[in-house]
């Protein structure tokens, strides 16, 4: 069965779409592997492909989609803003086995967005125009885009979605927050929902849902098709699972701390090469045990963050996590404390542009 087929059957199931978000340097093909271990998701999109002049296909990206290690749907996904770069890449992509082509409207890194692309376009409404109709023209099969609501106005939604209606995209990602927002405030659901409700194709919502009681409430006051999950699957990646059984009315299989320390080992391996040396490793698990952080306390958030050694980040897991009381994962405790240090701060949203 083709790529593209399984994501038509995928979007006639009635249960809702539960999609990887791509994060860069994060949700790569060792991440997606380690994923399946813990249910997966249905839907996972790549790490972006760079698009300009020069450009080629990213090697390791690339990798992601020939060696899908999921077995579910891959959606390719693409940054940039030159137009004839991205017509020729999306043909080059087209080779290979994937369900869609998704333009990323919504990266709201500085680094990205000064330069235009991402969450930078939505500044510049005729050229989305430009590129969506060149894109439609250039893509046999389905195209897809993943947006924010606009680049410092909310309201900018209402403009952009008859230019996908215009281009018939064929799935559409809300983030429900503005460029400039980054992931701080809340999330507009109701915008989401306008969305669903004028968009012929299926709408994701995304943006903060981190339990399955959560999710369960995004889908219903948004009417979305389904949900994209990037920060709280790394931090739990027994949540796609989760909500499945929320969602069948089952009891939730929770994790004890020990599941989770046996988490953060197997996750160690899969993103940290063999032999690389304590600083890179730890600055490499670091991105992820930001998010797993905000799950575990406050007292662990802070630590990590000063921790150098392989060793010591250990002894710091299991100082808080050896132990088999179940475990929620639920960053609401930490993101109410009060406490300014515990949030993700600028640079590291900048490294991770989900």
């Amino acid at each position: 069965m083709s790529s593209l087929a399984e994501l038509d059957l995928l979007l006639l199931e009635p249960a809702p779409v539960l999609a990887l978000a791509p994060m860069q340097d994060v949700t790569d093909l060792p991440f997606w592997k380690l994923m399946t271990r813990y249910g997966g998701a249905d839907l996972y999109y790549t790490e972006y492909f760079r698009v300009t002049p020069s450009s080629g296909l990213d090697k390791p990206i690339l990798a992601s989609i020939t060696k899908n290690p999921t077995g579910r749907p891959v959606i390719a996904q693409m940054i940039g803003n030159d137009i004839p770069s991205l017509v020729r890449t999306a043909r080059e992509l087209q080779s290979h086995p994937i369900a869609a082509i998704d333009l990323n409207l919504g990266c709201p890194a500085p680094v990205v967005y000064r330069k235009c692309a991402g969450g930078g376009l939505l500044r510049d409404l005729p050229r989305i125009d430009s590129i969506l109709g060149a894109l439609r023209d250039a893509i046999s099969g389905k195209f897809t885009v993943k947006t924010r609501l606009g680049f410092d106005d909310e309201d900018a939604i209402e403009a952009l979605l008859p230019l996908f209606a215009k281009h018939s995209i064929d799935l559409v990602t809300v983030h429900g927050r503005t460029v400039l927002q980054m992931y701080r405030g809340g999330i507009r659901h109701d915008l989401i929902r306008m969305a669903s409700e004028s968009l012929a194709c299926p709408v994701l919502a995304n943006g903060n849902v981190s339990t399955p009681s959560e999710a369960q409430s995004v889908l219903r006051v948004t009417g979305a098709r389904g949900l994209m999950i990037g920060r709280g699957a790394v931090r739990n990646p027994w949540i796609f699972s989760q909500i499945r059984e929320h969602l069948a009315g089952k009891a939730l299989t929770l994790p004890t701390g020990r599941d989770v320390l046996t988490y953060i080992h197997e996750l160690y391996e899969a993103v940290c090469d063999l032999g690389i040396p304590d600083p890179k490793g730890v600055q490499k698990i670091k991105k992820y045990a930001n998010f797993i952080g905000e799950g575990i306390s406050p007292e662990f958030l802070h630590a990590v963050r000063r921790i150098s050694t392989k060793a010591d980040f250990f002894n710091l897991c299991r100082e808080h996590l050896d132990h088999d009381r179940p475990m929620q994962l639920d960053p609401k405790i930490i993101w109410n404390s009060g406490t300014q240090e515990m949030r993700p701060n600028d640079a590291e949203v900048n490294s991770l542009k989900e």
